[in-house]
């Protein structure tokens, strides 16, 4: 499974959410679980209870320093595939290298 989530406090004294975001995803680097992240979501790969732990408790911690929490999740659901981190985008690069 193939997971990327995004989650931020809504509401609050500031506008930025850098510092609740970078306790979300401490939580994901701490997992051991297959990750990355970008400018606009956090991706996690296993399986499902493990990554949907992880994403319950990124959201907590993000939870736990605002009265109010937005997730967004897409997630792909594969079974007996792993890998597909790296691999889902070295198919794409392959295909951009041969034009």
């Amino acid at each position: 499974m193939l997971v990327a989530f995004s989650v931020s406090p809504l509401g609050g004294e500031s506008d930025s959410v850098a510092e609740a975001v970078a306790a979300a995803v401490r939580v994901v680097r701490e997992s051991g679980l297959p990750n990355e992240t970008n400018a606009m979501f956090t991706l996690v790969e296993g399986e499902w209870d493990e990554v949907m732990a992880v994403v319950k408790r990124a959201t907590d911690v993000v939870g736990a320093v605002s009265p109010r929490v937005g997730l967004v999740l897409k997630a792909d659901i594969r079974p007996g595939y792993a890998g597909q981190l790296r691999a889902k985008v070295e198919r794409v690069e392959r295909h951009l290298a041969a034009d």
